[in-house]
Parts: C-alpha cells; sequence; structure tokens
C-alpha cells in the first residue's frame, strides 16, 4: 500500500514477544470509488485532503469519491485509505523522438487529468555511451502549467537490451510511467525548448486520455482473486471503516454490493458504512425502506439522514450520501470518547459546513433507534443523548452486544490489536516455551484495557480469560509449528463471555470464534474415556494419548471407537481425575470457518 506521506525505504518494528501488544487506530477509513485520476485499484493512504488532491485530482462532479473523502476530513477524520476504480477509460502517452523513430511512454493512471512530460538529456554521458541517457518525468497540474505535483528521475538509461538500466526495466520502478511497445534502437533525442540552446524543453504528454464510463456495482466490488474493486482494502491491516459512496449524483449502490461490501467487513473484521437510499425522505421512509431492504448485518450501520453540503464546484448546497461525513464524525469523536475507554455513546454530531438534509424530531429519533437507524443532527438533542449506538444486525448476531455499535467496535478492534499483536508466534510455534509467552503478553492487554473501563465497571465484567498450554495445542501442532491461543472477552451481561481461537502458523493468522457452553455456577465434572479394546492383555497401550482439547472438540478417529454424547456426563469430580470446570464453562466446539490473513 502507498503511503503518500511516506516516500522511498521506511523500517517498521514489529511487535514481538517482550513488547506490549499495541492499540489499533479506531477509525482508519477505507473509501472505495471513482476518481479524477491516480493509482487504480491500489490502497493509497492520505491523512487530509490536500493530499488527497495531490494523489486524486480533488473534486470531480462525475466523482461522489471525492466528496466523501472531502465531508470525512471536514468533520474530523484523521486517515483515510482511498481505492480508485475505473470502467474502461484509457492512460496519456508521451512521444520521445528516437531519429526516425519514437519511444512512447504510457501513463500508469488512465483518464485525461493526468498530465505528464518528459525531458531527456545526456549530462555526464560520455561520447563513446551512445546507447545512454537521461530521463525526467514530471505530472503537472495542467497542460502548460509549471506547478509540478510530482516527479522521478532516472539517470544513465540504456536503449541496449540486457544491461542493468535497460529502461523496460528500469522504469518498473517508476509511479508515473511505464514503456509502451519495443524499444528503438537509438536512444530519444535531447529535448529543447523552442529558440533555446539547452536542453532543458519538455515533451508533453499526447491528449489521448480517457476518463472512462460511469461506474457500474461490478467496479465497485471488484475482484477478490485480483485484487481490484473492494479487494483491494484487503491488505490494510488497521482498516476500521468502509465506505463505498454512491456511483453517481442520481444513483444509489445495488444490493448486491452491500451484501458483498458487509461479508469483506466481516471476513477482515471491519465496519461498513451504509449510505441511505436517496428516496428516504422522511423517518417513516426510511423504515419503511429498511423493512423492504431487509439487510441485517453485524458488520454494518448506517445513520440517517442524508447530508447537505457546499459543492464548491457548482457554488451551491448540494444533498449528498452521509457515509464519509459520519465517518469523519466518529473519528472526531473517538478523539476525546475512544471505543477503548468504555464511555456511554454520544450522539453523532455533524460539524457547521455540513448539515443534516432533514430536521429529526424527538419522537423520530426514538423510532429510528429503535430499528437500528442512528440519527444524524446538526445540534446536540434531548432525547436521543442516552441512546446508544446501533448495528443493523436487529437480532441477528451473536449476542444482544452485537447491535450496540461501541461495543461491536471496541470487540473489533481488541481481536485486531490482539491478532496483530502476537504474529511473532508464527515464527517461534516450535518452542514450548511460546505458549506461555505468548499468554502473559495477551494476559496483561487486557488487563490494561480492564483497567482502563473498557469492559465496564462491575467486577464480573472485567472477567476474561487466556489460555495458551498443552489443553489447545497438540504435540502435532508443536512440530508443525502451530500455536493455538484461546481468549474469552466478557460482553455488557454480567457472566457471559465470547470466546475466539488465535491461530498462529507461518503461513499466516485466523481468527475465529468459539461457541460457549454455559454450565450453571459452581457445576463441575470430569470426562471418563470409554474402554478401548486391548489388544494385547500383556501390554499397555503404546499409542499417541490424545490431548484434553482433542477430547472435548475433535472428532474422533476412525481406529478407535466412536464415543456418543451419552458417555460424556457431568458429575462429581474425581480423585485424580481431570478437572474440567474452566472449560467447560467457558469453551465450547469450534466454528469451521475462519478469518484469513
Amino acid at each position: 500500500m502507498r503511503d503518500i506521506a511516506h516516500t522511498g525505504i521506511t523500517v517498521t518494528e514489529a511487535v514481538g514477544a517482550d513488547l506490549p501488544i499495541v492499540r489499533l487506530p479506531t477509525a482508519t477509513t477505507g473509501f472505495v470509488g471513482r476518481a479524477l485520476r491516480g493509482p487504480v485499484n491500489r490502497p493509497v493512504r492520505v491523512r487530509n485532503y490536500s493530499e488527497y488532491q495531490q494523489v486524486f485530482g480533488g473534486l470531480w462532479q462525475p466523482s461522489m469519491l471525492s466528496y466523501a473523502v472531502e465531508q470525512y476530513f471536514d468533520n474530523g477524520g484523521r486517515e483515510a485509505v482511498i481505492v480508485r476504480v475505473v470502467n474502461g477509460g484509457a492512460p496519456a502517452t508521451i512521444s520521445l523522438p528516437c531519429g526516425d523513430e519514437k519511444l512512447v511512454l504510457e501513463a500508469l493512471s488512465p483518464g485525461t487529468r493526468e498530465v505528464l512530460r518528459a525531458s531527456v538529456d545526456y549530462d555526464n554521458i560520455a561520447p563513446s555511451e551512445e546507447d545512454r541517457f537521461n530521463l525526467v518525468l514530471q505530472r503537472v497540474r495542467t497542460l502548460g502549467s509549471e506547478q509540478i505535483e510530482d516527479q522521478e528521475i532516472f539517470r544513465r538509461l540504456s536503449t541496449e537490451p540486457g544491461t542493468t538500466r535497460f529502461i523496460t526495466s528500469a522504469l518498473q520502478e517508476s509511479l508515473l510511467v511505464r514503456v509502451r511497445g519495443a524499444v528503438p534502437n537509438a536512444r530519444p533525442d535531447r529535448t529543447f525548448r523552442a529558440g533555446a540552446r539547452h536542453p532543458i524543453g519538455y515533451v508533453d504528454s499526447n491528449p489521448d486520455g480517457d476518463d472512462g464510463s460511469p461506474l457500474t456495482d461490478y467496479d465497485l466490488i471488484g475482484s477478490a482473486e485480483r485484487g481490484t474493486g473492494l479487494f483491494a482494502l484487503r491488505d490494510v491491516e488497521d482498516l476500521h471503516f468502509v465506505c463505498i459512496p454512491p456511483p453517481a449524483r442520481d444513483r444509489d449502490i445495488g444490493p448486491g454490493v452491500l451484501l458483498v461490501a458487509a461479508q469483506f467487513c466481516r471476513d477482515h473484521r471491519a465496519l461498513l458504512v451504509v449510505d441511505p437510499p436517496a428516496a428516504w425522505q422522511t423517518a417513516d421512509d426510511a423504515l419503511q425502506g429498511l423493512r423492504e431492504l431487509a439487510f441485517q448485518s453485524d458488520s454494518a450501520f448506517i445513520c440517517f439522514p442524508r447530508v447537505q453540503a457546499f459543492d464548491r464546484l457548482r457554488g451551491r448546497y448540494e444533498p449528498f450520501a452521509n457515509s464519509g461525513a459520519v465517518a469523519g464524525a466518529l473519528a472526531r469523536m473517538d478523539s476525546h470518547g475512544s471505543p477503548w475507554d468504555g464511555l456511554p455513546d454520544e450522539q453523532v454530531l455533524l460539524r457547521p459546513g455540513t448539515r443534516p438534509l432533514q430536521m429529526l424530531t424527538d419522537a423520530d429519533c426514538q423510532k429510528l433507534t429503535a430499528q437500528g437507524v442512528n440519527p444524524l443532527h446538526a445540534v446536540r438533542a434531548s432525547v436521543a443523548s442516552t441512546a446508544q449506538l446501533k448495528t443493523l444486525a436487529r437480532g441477528t448476531g451473536a449476542g444482544p452486544e452485537s447491535s450496540l455499535l461501541t461495543f461491536r467496535r471496541r470487540q473489533l478492534l481488541t481481536i485486531n490489536s490482539i491478532e496483530s499483536g502476537t504474529r511473532w508466534a508464527r515464527f517461534e510455534g516450535r518452542d514450548r516455551n511460546t505458549w506461555s509467552r505468548l499468554a502473559r503478553q495477551v494476559h496483561a492487554f487486557l488487563l490494561g484495557l480492564a483497567a482502563s473501563g473498557a469492559f465496564g465497571k462491575s467486577a464480573d465484567t472485567q472477567h476474561f480469560a487466556v489460555l495458551c498450554d498443552e489443553r489447545v495445542n497438540t504435540v502435532d501442532d508443536l512440530r508443525s509449528g502451530v500455536v493455538h491461543c484461546l481468549v474469552s472477552l466478557p460482553t455488557q451481561r454480567s457472566g457471559e463471555h465470547r470466546s475466539f481461537m488465535f491461530t498462529h502458523r507461518l503461513e499466516g493468522s485466523t481468527v475465529r470464534a468459539v461457541n460457549p457452553r454455559q454450565l450453571p455456577p459452581g457445576t463441575r465434572f470430569t470426562v471418563r474415556e470409554p474402554p478401548r479394546p486391548a489388544i494385547d492383555g500383556s501390554l499397555e497401550d503404546t499409542g499417541p494419548r490424545r490431548t484434553l482439547a482433542q477430547e472435548l472438540f475433535a472428532p474422533t478417529p476412525e481406529q478407535r471407537p466412536a464415543v456418543s454424547s451419552g458417555t460424556l456426563r457431568p458429575e462429581a469430580a474425581a480423585a485424580r481425575r481431570l478437572d474440567l470446570n474452566l472449560i467447560a464453562r467457558l469453551y465450547g466446539e469450534s466454528e469451521r470457518r475462519g478469518d484469513r490473513f
């Protein structure tokens, strides 16, 4: 991923076993849509609208993305990851004379606003080096402008194939152009400015770029296999919100985009900010439209109504989808009330430059909140001051708390921080000491969250558990370099927990949910193994013994008799037998599908 604020070589220190787990940022927002220019299907991180304008060209009337990003930063957004998608389009070219032939360079980014120019000189090139030349590439604001936005210099390039500075190979490092077609035998001529003797002129790009057609839902979704469209965000590790603005002013995104985006966010533990359709003009319209849409997901949330903001290109206030403004407002709210802090929810308030398209009454706010729609305000309202922000789970999540937006955000941030901060275990999976080191690291992180009130103020809600030993790791796991860590996090209900299995291997890391099994307080039970058929009465069974985790969760191997559910029954704990009280109370059978990283 490109970071506009950091160019060249950067060095990042990964979290190790001796370093504390770091809390991830709370509001990094990914945007997918059409832009005036810039790299295609490649995420670019920007931290203000000036950086967006430098890379993607600023406001453009056919681009709802450009307006959404502007409203995001206007309302307090701090960090955005932009993915530009196109429908067709063609890049501009630069034709450099090479005697009777031409060397054609092609812009990496399609569009009519990608204005490039090139200069060729022979400075510090010996007369005998007839294949060598220097090349300067520049992106300028407009054709004929001297306002340079980006520049690249390539020295001692060659037109001779097989050399270390062959132009086709050297320009693979360029962020602006590539070579199109064959390279002429002769090197490019010097570029002279008309009427001058010095090679200070430039060759401008040809007017053959094309912006392409308006986006379709397929362009926004993209391809998971090729990493295009929405799936270009899959490698953004700190992604928290995802916004997909409408493809045009008079169009909403289709239900297919919503379904794919919600599943993407679920797989990558992020939250989709859903835009209300333009047809939702009143609170009753929103409630009726929500019933007709029949869209439910604990990885998505929606705010109503749409917003009204000043369109600097049209010179008047215009209605817009609200996802960018909502994500920016939440990012601003996190600066004084982060989800990590466990504070009560606040209303989603817009800054003065952006205001709701309709004013909501107290009754409207109550009805919307009851159905999982978060009211959007320009000034603080009275009734909604204590209302909790909601997701679109609407009773379909893993528990009642999955409908609470702030709790869901905190849960996802906690899981992502643990997964990211314990990746060092991938490379030390064959060391048994890794288990205790990883458990201590995770326990210290959760202890800090509990101390800051992230899990609530009562003693019951602050209880958590971390398990990383032979009960969840087998001898085969140790040999294969696989490490499992079981983490149980408290919910808002006293005595209830949500548990997750973190698995690290050299190929990557996964996180999967674990279904809890609740038993009455104080219940203790043991597991009796069914008698095994003896091979020889005089010989003991010397085969590998199954671990506790295998006895509880794994299917019985075929060579052993099947164990019916009736053979595992609770009873009083006997002497010298395994006590499974903690595990039976908190952990159950694992879900088959995990989130892959």
